[in-house]
């Protein structure tokens, strides 16, 4: 199992609070405007934010013309199909509800690591996608009869984090030599493109001002998702065993739950609890350090020889 840095656990600490707490941001901010334009204008004011970061640590932009086809591909499958399928499931579902279906992932990544791209896994890393999947039942558990009247935004959820998990997957093995954030940076690029396509197309007429609230959203996720924590979850998934990059986000969901308890009065059950303690261990099967064993140095003797 893996072993974070000190580099990689702070990034992982401040991912989770980041995009925990945006899962009620998103729901007040698509609540009264419309959900694809919402992360359009997310995405292009998050923009030169993510630049200005490349441009303060001096990375290099540039991605060889070669490599544009294995970009697209995984901004497709990273990005795509997750931004505007999650985005269309908020706001039918609670917010809550929508960032656990979303992290589902792990589980699907394991099983598409394990058919698809030879990753069989260990036991500890069994034991950290079973408690995962437990975790997401239980905090499913009051929400199951509600779900069933929403087809759409479960399936929309769902097939969001399929589509992420097999995109980290190839984000771990790709070839592509430029740093993970100008490959985040020109993902976003080509996402927000294919957002404002999509948002003109369907929701033109429904164009407006946002108002303080939805003003407020597309900021928190222009500055702090867009212009962060996409760029952080880029570093850590091509840093990380797919595993262990994946189960590591686990108390996203449980954050999203309790934040969405507190600003828009989600219920919160023991199950919730529960599944806290679920994702704990989910969490420390891929990071909590292997043990060591030294070999025996002990001379060989004449009948070993």
């Amino acid at each position: 199992m893996h072993a974070l840095s000190r580099q990689q656990l702070t990034i992982l600490v401040l991912l989770t609070l980041v995009w925990g707490v945006n899962w009620p941001v998103m729901k007040l901010g698509v609540t009264h405007y419309p959900p694809l334009t919402f992360r359009a204008l997310s995405m292009w004011l998050g923009l030169p934010v993510l630049a200005l970061g490349l441009l303060v640590l001096k990375v290099p932009f540039r991605i060889p013309r070669k490599d544009w086809r294995e970009l697209l591909w995984l901004a497709a499958t990273n990005m795509f199909v997750w931004h505007v399928c999650i985005i269309l499931a908020v706001q039918t579902l609670s917010s809550g509800r929508a960032a656990i279906l979303g992290y589902t992932m792990p589980i699907f990544s394991a099983v598409i690591g394990a058919l698809f791209f030879a990753s069989p896994l260990g036991r500890r890393a069994w034991t950290g996608v079973s408690a995962a999947a437990l975790g997401v039942i239980l905090l499913l558990w009051h929400e199951l009869t509600h779900l069933a009247g929403r087809p759409d935004g479960v399936v929309l959820a769902l097939v969001a984090a399929a589509c992420w998990a097999l995109g980290t997957q190839q984000l771990r093995r790709t070839r592509l030599a430029a740093p993970a954030l100008a490959i985040s940076f020109w993902m976003t690029v080509l996402t927000a493109v294919v957002m404002a396509v999509l948002a003109l197309m369907f929701e033109a007429r429904q164009w407006r001002l946002p108002d303080r609230t939805s003003t407020a959203a597309i900021l928190f996720n222009a500055i702090l998702i867009f212009g962060f924590a996409h760029a952080a979850w880029t570093f850590l998934a091509k840093g990380l065993p797919p595993v262990a990059s994946t189960l590591s986000v686990m108390m996203i969901p449980v954050l999203g739950v309790f934040s969405g308890a507190v600003w828009l009065r989600e219920p919160v059950h023991w199950q919730d609890g529960a599944a806290v303690a679920l994702m704990m261990v989910a969490i420390a099967s891929v990071l909590w350090p292997a043990r060591r064993f030294v070999a025996s140095t002990k001379p060989a003797s004449a009948s070993d020889e």
